[in-house]
């Protein structure tokens, strides 16, 4: 059985003594929940891999406490210490090249001479993380390619029974996992959108933001490059503005397209047209829509810009998942 856990100082001991045996423990950031396991040992981040059955050339996200913890792990530079100084704690991943030194198991790493970090600011998390006192490897919560958790619910729905625990912190309130940003040599790339936008980093570091190789999503260097990933059963289709018979809505804005009326249901992100509202509900949005029994999932189109470079992101990847037949 999957033990919940509530956010106290009591249930953060017995996850920190999960984590010490080497056992999973989900529990909430400020992004989506992630299953945690200790960082520093093959065997924990093995049973990750295992418990979401995900590749395992894919690599795990380590979270630390704070930059100090950060800079033990990685090599920072100038620009990624720019970085880590105006986003963190925040929902934004640094992939920087391993420290000499570095504790976090080459198998999290996937192999890689780099490492993905991130000092998350979820006050649940951030004591988790100082209680623990070692990096802790923390992919989505989830079914490898499923849609993400923002919810313990969420968690137990993919991986009840599965994983040792979750600290039951409620919602989370961004609902899209980390902007990762990979730093080399003074240079950015970005590896994945999300509520640190493109801009953001571009104004940080006094420099334009690359996009990462095509190649990446098949030897990716961080988690989310997989071209099918946050995908729900039920096929999904991008830009729709009409909503066809059998077919559920996800919506965006005040405005419903033709044909709304017959959907077999209707989520809307935000009626008002927010972008940040829209991140917040998307996964969970997605996951009631799978569950309606709909042919397929109708999406409206949403804008591009800042946030939404993020949301279109994760919505191309959900989309590549169950095809439409």
């Amino acid at each position: 059985m999957t033990a919940i856990l509530p956010p106290t100082d009591a249930g953060l001991a017995e996850a920190c003594r999960i984590l010490a045996a080497g056992g999973l423990v989900a529990f909430p950031t400020e992004t989506v929940y992630g299953l945690g396991a200790d960082a520093t040992r093959a065997e924990a981040a093995a049973k990750i891999y295992a418990a979401k059955g995900r590749p395992s050339f894919n690599p795990l996200i380590a979270h630390v406490a704070d930059l100090d913890a950060a800079r033990r792990e990685g090599a920072f530079d100038p620009v990624a210490l720019r970085l880590a100084e105006a986003f963190w704690p925040g929902p934004l991943t640094l992939v920087v090249p391993v420290a000499p030194g570095g504790t976090v198991a080459e198998l999290a790493r996937a192999g890689l001479t780099s490492v993905g970090l991130r000092v998350p600011s979820d006050p649940v998390a951030r004591r988790l993380l100082a209680a623990f006192g070692r990096p802790v490897a923390a992919p989505s919560a989830n079914r490898s390619g499923h849609v993400s958790p923002t919810s313990a619910a969420h968690v137990l729905a993919d991986l009840g029974g599965v994983i040792d625990a979750v600290i039951d912190g409620g919602p989370t309130p961004v609902g899209l996992e980390s902007t990762i940003a990979a730093v080399d040599a003074g240079r950015i790339t970005l590896l994945r959108p999300g509520a640190i936008t493109r801009a953001q980093l571009g104004m940080v570091a006094g420099q334009t933001v690359a996009d990462a190789d095509a190649g990446d999503a098949q030897a990716p260097r961080a988690p989310g490059r997989l071209s099918a990933h946050y995908a729900p059963a039920t096929p999904v289709r991008l830009n729709a503005t009409e909503v066809r018979a059998g077919e559920a809505l996800l919506a965006f804005g005040p405005k419903l397209p033709p044909g709304a009326d017959r959907a077999r249901e209707i989520l809307n992100l935000s009626p008002s047209g927010n972008l940040t509202e829209a991140a917040s509900a998307l996964y969970g949005g997605l996951r009631a829509l799978d569950a309606c029994g709909a042919a397929a999932i109708a999406v409206m189109p949403l804008p591009a810009e800042g946030l939404g470079e993020a949301i279109a992101d994760r919505l191309t990847r959900a989309a590549a998942g169950a095809p439409l037949t």
